[in-house]
């Protein structure tokens, strides 16, 4: 008579025991940039790793259109030429808030490049360094005590190392322990240029700055400007949908409401319980979380994918070295971003709160340099 056995990951029963799960020595989840950089990093050390990413082709996500001096560099440390993709220069800073509006100098360079066409350089470069990455195959669920994960047809794969770079989406069975009641949501759009708008955005990221929240716009690689906001969640219920919100938003924010009005808008994106200021500081010997699994920096700091592709670099020297254990990983990489993390937080709450985005306002209007210490006290760095 056969024997009832228990899921581990999906609590179910069966008279038949389900086959034993695959096995492989490094599973990735996620192919954006923190997953793709562990697996470029681990495969020229000669370790191919198994990446599973979900989409099917190159899609945008809600963020990460920014990329700052620190993410340039560790892309041209994986053999990826921004420039060469059509990133867009930028070099300036520019804060509007009510009526005023202030310009600074970035410390160095950046970039304005869509998801899209970064992940899909990605993807592109693990696959040539020797990873075994797999389309359009989802993971559903995690046994993070056994590194076992299911995927959406069924099968069962356990790891030696289990790596989450699933970004801001929960995994079930690995989700970030935190309540995220009073997180804020993050949504996107693309802006057509007309010609006005393209040369007001020409080498400038904008920051439009209002009560619980702030908008960046950037021009990315095929002449469209990326439009991405941070808001609080009970915002969105009230307004009862992103359209009543945007329009709400637009009508205290004078600066945005030109920038909608000036380039037609298109689809919105918009994802639920953002957790910034989050930062992983346990985990078990060989789960690894990267990217916004490991640290959620506030996107007005502009250094979420130097953060993701940081991870994943520093993951896959973890496990190349003499003590992979994802546990020294987690706690050095919490303290790494510690400070950028903490920094970004004290932006935010000056950025969404009147008095406070009024005194942040005039500070860098008198003092310019100010922003320029704030954007180098927020980068994560080499």
């Amino acid at each position: 008579m056969p024997v009832a056995v228990h899921d581990a990951i999906g609590g179910k029963s069966d008279a038949n025991p389900a086959p034993d799960p695959r096995r492989t020595d490094i599973l990735i989840v996620g192919g954006g940039p923190a997953g793709c950089a562990a697996a470029i990093s681990l495969a020229r050390t000669g370790i191919s790793a198994e990446l599973f990413e979900r989409s099917h082709a190159g899609h945008d996500v809600v963020c990460g259109g920014f990329l700052g001096w620190d993410a340039l560099r560790a892309l041209a440390r994986l053999g990826i030429d921004a420039a060469s993709l059509g990133a867009r220069p930028i070099r300036k800073l520019r804060l509007l808030a009510g009526g005023r509006q202030v310009e600074a100098s970035l410390p160095q360079p950046a970039a304005g490049l869509s998801r899209r066409t970064l992940d899909a350089a990605l993807l592109g470069a693990a696959a040539d360094a020797g990873a075994a990455v797999h389309r359009g195959r989802a993971v559903r669920a995690a046994d993070v005590a056994r590194n076992l994960v299911r995927m959406d047809d069924g099968e069962e794969i356990e790891a030696g190392a289990l790596l989450l770079a699933n970004g801001k989406y929960e995994l079930r069975g690995a989700a970030r322990p935190r309540d995220t009641a009073g997180d804020p949501i993050g949504i996107r759009t693309s802006l057509e240029t007309p010609g006005s708008l393209r040369t007001s955005l020409e080498g400038v990221i904008e920051l439009h700055l209002f009560d619980g929240g702030y908008a960046g716009l950037l021009l990315q690689e095929d002449g469209s400007a990326n439009l991405c906001l941070s808001v609080a969640r009970q915002s969105m219920k009230r307004a009862g949908g992103i359209e009543n919100l945007v329009a709400e938003i637009a009508a205290r924010a004078p600066a945005l409401a030109d920038r909608l009005a000036d380039g037609a808008a298109s689809e919105w994106m918009a994802v639920s319980a953002v957790p910034y200021g989050w930062r992983a500081r346990e985990t078990s010997p060989g789960l690894f979380r990267l990217g916004d699994q490991a640290a959620v920096i506030a996107s007005i700091a502009g250094d979420g994918i130097a953060i993701a592709l940081e991870s994943g670099i520093a993951a896959a020297s973890t496990l190349v070295g003499q003590e992979p254990d994802a546990r020294n990983f987690q706690r050095a990489f919490a303290q790494r971003t510690r400070r950028p993390v903490m920094v970004a937080e004290t932006i935010r709450w000056a950025a969404e709160h009147g008095a406070a985005r009024f005194g942040l306002m005039r500070l860098v209007g008198a003092n310019p340099a100010l922003a320029s210490l704030a954007a180098r006290l927020t980068r994560i760095g080499a």
